[in-house]
């Protein structure tokens, strides 16, 4: 099913809608890997457990916000 151009909030979070953008965005799929497995360990290195902390919300927020940001965005 394909993604469709207008698309809620709400309709943006789902998983299928996610495994939809990320497999029609291979770019940005790498990149959100790479920020959601990064994220965290800069935190840690910047300012320690809180930072590593603040990175995981971070990268996790990313992941599921910017399916909706893009499509809302680039149009």
């Amino acid at each position: 099913m394909p993604l469709r151009p207008k698309l809620s909030f709400a309709e943006s979070l789902t998983s299928e809608q996610r495994q939809i953008f990320y497999e029609g965005h291979r770019f940005l799929a790498i990149l959100m890997i790479l920020i959601v497995l990064l994220f965290p360990f800069a935190g840690l290195y910047v300012t320690g457990l809180l930072g590593a902390a603040f990175g995981i919300v971070l990268s996790v927020a990313g992941y599921y916000l910017i399916p909706y940001v893009w499509l809302t965005v680039c149009r």
